[in-house]
């Protein structure tokens, strides 16, 4: 009942289950190319079909190109994810560079559902992951040319530029869409705002300091 069947005791004597989910654990074909003009609803985009895939779907150009650091945060993210590249939906993969001005940062942030491995092309970064509570345990390297450094699925992370010069990281992602939630912009720049009753109270600061911080760092 409910979509949950009962298998016949496996070899070892253990009784399996069988339940219908919403979505496969993997592939079920060789690839499911986005159909972005589709109209049906899905976690994720629907397949167009196999037959008119041409290898463009599978590609993507430009990642020899450094981003414009010219921000506030002193860095820039150029992705390569389902959004740019359609074949990658349903493969569980993406990449991005990062490029990162002389103490330029990418500020702490969390991908929602991807694991992500980052390895450094040029400079030197100071990177690091907080684990969850109760611990909120920091995690915390300097990379250099070469060096690779993992940050887990949903925890908060950053990188930053230590050097003089610029920096370049390229990561690698285990999603089509990672998501990206940037700590500061979502806590204090929220649309509608998060009441400065909360935002105090969570940050232990008067109700009038609660909001000084977003136009410096927004």
């Amino acid at each position: 009942p409910n979509g949950l069947k009962v298998l016949p005791p496996c070899p070892s004597g253990h009784v399996g289950f069988l339940c219908s989910c919403p979505s496969d654990p993997g592939q079920l074909q060789d690839f499911c190319v986005a159909d972005r003009t589709s109209q049906v609803f899905v976690n994720g985009f629907a397949c167009k079909d196999p037959k008119t895939a041409v290898a463009e779907d599978f590609f993507f150009s430009g990642l020899h190109m450094a981003g414009n650091t010219s921000n506030k945060q002193g860095s820039a993210v150029t992705a390569v994810n389902v959004a740019q590249i359609a074949g990658l939906n349903t493969l569980g993969i993406s990449l991005v560079r990062v490029d990162y001005a002389p103490n330029g940062q990418n500020p702490p942030h969390i991908h929602p559902r991807a694991t992500e491995i980052l390895t450094v092309l040029e400079g030197s970064l100071y990177v690091g992951f907080v684990t969850s509570n109760p611990e909120n345990k920091l995690f915390a390297k300097i990379l250099n040319k070469g060096d690779v450094f993992v940050f887990p699925q949903g925890l908060i992370h950053f990188q930053f530029n230590l050097g003089t010069n610029k920096a370049v990281a390229i990561a690698a992602l285990s999603s089509k869409n990672p998501g990206v939630i940037t700590v500061a912009n979502a806590v204090l720049g929220s649309k509608p705002s998060i009441s400065d009753d909360i935002l105090a109270k969570a940050f232990q600061v008067d109700k009038e300091h609660s909001r000084q911080y977003p136009s410096s760092i927004l």
